[in-house]
């Protein structure tokens, strides 16, 4: 097979949650464990970050992954989904994964995993487990499809753990309350391995106090020792100026991350670097404001509260369950605009109708559905949010709907594009 083709072999032969949802869901490790075997148990030779959480994982994965680059260190960074290219799940030093590699070890292991039958995701994480290795990656950030504990990656043991925020999301799989979900969230707590939480809340800390406390993991709370706000920010610029306090002494980073929300997000990744340096005197004089400055320069991070156009000012974000929608409209609210414009599309197994009462109602909605089969139909989401007072015209596609939004829209107005990563992913 040529890339082109292997490419539809991973995605048409294989389960894929991003693409069908629960059908392709596996609640265990055993083809995990089973591809590492038959890979020569790569992950066992990796140093590794493993991150999990709801919400700003990706962001987090990125910063760290965009440190331990500019601290000189050959890192590779897992993540998923990808927006426009397969090869972005897997990247070293910002570079995504050779194609040639690809079809290499589509071609080695297909056999091999023939009688597994492994998902999309497992057959990603072994692939990218392998290059890592073969790559002699200095260290991997290692972020978690889903879940934690029955996600593919907690077959790892990293240097540290770290566990962004816990939200309402994936509930048919990881609970269906705040502390249930942050159990599963902390099955990525190893033995003796620090770990990191982004966001205290008062039903989730106990969790993670008792999984901690029973695998003998430190554990720090990273809004507890670091605080965060914008020192200088101007709407719109290449980079949000943010002062740090730790202790009461402040220094101020740049991050080309301009969502105020990633304000939650810098803090997690200062509190991971703190407890790394303490922890593992390799990495006793990271350099950690260039790391994050350089996030978007290293890594190729896209769709966080990312400007696409102006005039009118077009911005589109991935944010895709009720608390993502939550920071988005925030964000928005601090925007100067005439009219606001919004390109709407979901998945069909999000809590569509809590995410759409966070919505604003004077605005005018484009709805869309993104082209994977788990999207939600456009003309189900008009109806749902007709019902709650959001009212706009349905479109055959991303494209069009972005396009009719763009046309009707002053050069004064605000065009937001969003309500989940694959519709993103169509104009980035």
């Amino acid at each position: 097979m040529d890339y082109n083709q292997t490419l539809e072999f991973l995605f048409s032969q294989l389960p894929m949650f991003q693409r069908i949802g629960a059908a392709a869901y596996k609640a265990s490790l055993d083809n995990t464990i089973a591809l590492a075997e038959l890979t020569g148990n790569p992950e066992q030779r990796l140093k590794t970050i493993h991150i999990a959480g709801t919400n700003g994982k990706g962001s987090v994965s990125s910063m760290i992954a965009s440190i331990m680059q500019e601290n000189g260190y050959k890192t590779g960074l897992f993540t998923s989904p990808h927006l426009s290219d397969f090869r972005e799940r897997i990247k070293i030093n910002g570079e995504m994964i050779d194609k040639e590699y690809i079809v290499n070890f589509v071609e080695q292991y297909t056999g091999l995993f023939q009688n597994i039958k492994p998902s999309f995701f497992e057959w990603t994480f072994a692939l990218a487990m392998k290059w890592f290795h073969d790559n002699h990656t200095d260290i991997a950030i290692i972020e978690t499809g889903m879940g934690g504990r029955l996600d593919s990656t907690n077959i790892i043991n990293p240097l540290l753990s770290v566990i962004t925020n816990i939200g309402m999301d994936h509930t048919a799989f990881l609970g269906d309350t705040l502390p249930a979900i942050a159990r599963e969230k902390a099955g990525i707590i190893k033995q003796g391995i620090p770990v990191v939480i982004g966001q205290s809340h008062a039903e989730t800390d106990p969790v993670f106090l008792e999984v901690s406390k029973q695998h003998a993991a430190a554990i720090m709370f990273a809004d507890k020792n670091f605080k965060t706000e914008i020192s200088e920010h101007q709407l719109h610029t290449e980079c949000m100026n943010v002062k740090v306090y730790e202790s009461g002494i402040s220094k101020t980073i740049c991050c080309p991350l301009t969502g105020e929300y990633q304000l939650k997000n810098i803090a997690t990744v200062m509190a991971a670097m703190r407890v790394l340096t303490k922890k593992y005197k390799e990495f006793g004089s990271l350099c950690i404001g260039e790391g994050i400055r350089n996030t978007i320069k290293n890594t190729g991070l896209k769709g966080r509260w990312q400007t696409i156009g102006q005039n009118p000012l077009t911005i589109c974000d991935i944010g895709h369950n009720p608390d993502g929608i939550e920071e988005v409209v925030k964000q928005i609210k601090k925007t100067p605009y005439k009219n606001l414009h919004i390109v709407l599309g979901v998945v069909n197994d999000k809590d569509v109708k809590t995410m759409l009462k966070l919505l604003p109602a004077n605005a005018v909605y484009y709805f869309c559905k993104a082209d994977i089969p788990r999207g939600l139909d456009a003309i189900e989401l008009q109806s749902t949010a007709n019902e709650l007072g959001l009212k706009g015209d349905v479109y055959p596609s991303v494209k069009s709907a972005l396009e009719n939004a763009r046309a009707m829209a002053l050069p004064e107005d605000l065009v937001f594009i969003g309500g989940s990563a694959f519709v993103v992913a169509e104009v980035v």
